[in-house]
């Protein structure tokens, strides 16, 4: 299990929503990132240095602060999609080699390199800027049913992550609430929600 590229957001204008502004358009940068807790939701601000959250109110913060995607997962879009995805083309920070992101727990703790330990937080929810950067009518139904989010966040330890880092898996919480299943309850299928521990539901908000 690896980081196959670090992704850091360019802004761009956004002419899908209000805010004028995205940060959806990374690209992978080479050398070592440095990774922080980022301030609290509101301040645009996120994990990684040199990257930032425009749609404050719904972007950013310390359980957004990095955004996972595996690499196998946009191969398979890949294929459904008839067209390429380079690494960073969903808007994450991380692109992952053999880690299974979307069977992630919440909860579950990363260790990435020498000096990094990250903390799944929560799925992506898809908006009209990523149906907009994507180009497709229906993409957010499509994601939707999909059920292949990535995962946000948490910085636990900072320090620098880089391209070919591997990553660790050293701490699984003992429950079913995985990144998938979660994303279902909170989208398509509520009646889910039962399934899932209440002491995640509350570190869910």
């Amino acid at each position: 299990m690896k980081v196959l590229s670090v992704n850091v957001g360019r802004p761009r204008p956004n002419p899908w929503k209000k805010v004028s502004t995205t940060g959806i358009d990374k690209r992978p940068v080479t050398g070592p990132v440095a990774v922080r807790a980022p301030g609290p939701k509101g301040t645009g601000t996120v994990g990684l240095a040199g990257d930032r959250a425009h749609d404050v109110k719904h972007h950013g913060g310390p359980d957004q602060a990095v955004y996972a995607y595996a690499r196998e997962d946009l191969d398979e879009w890949q294929t459904e999609l008839g067209s390429p995805l380079p690494h960073g083309a969903f808007g994450e920070n991380l692109t992952t080699c053999g880690l299974d992101v979307n069977g992630a727990l919440i909860g579950e703790r990363w260790r990435i390199g020498r000096e990094v330990v990250l903390e799944v937080s929560c799925p992506r929810i898809p908006c009209a800027t990523f149906q907009g950067w994507m180009g497709r009518d229906g993409w957010i139904e499509q994601f939707l049913r999909a059920a292949k989010p990535g995962a946000y966040l948490r910085v636990i330890e900072p320090g620098n992550v880089r391209p070919g880092d591997p990553v660790e898996i050293v701490h699984r919480p003992d429950h079913n609430a995985a990144i998938a299943l979660v994303f279902r309850a909170m989208t398509l299928e509520p009646a889910l929600l039962r399934s899932i521990p209440r002491s995640v539901r509350e570190a869910l908000g």
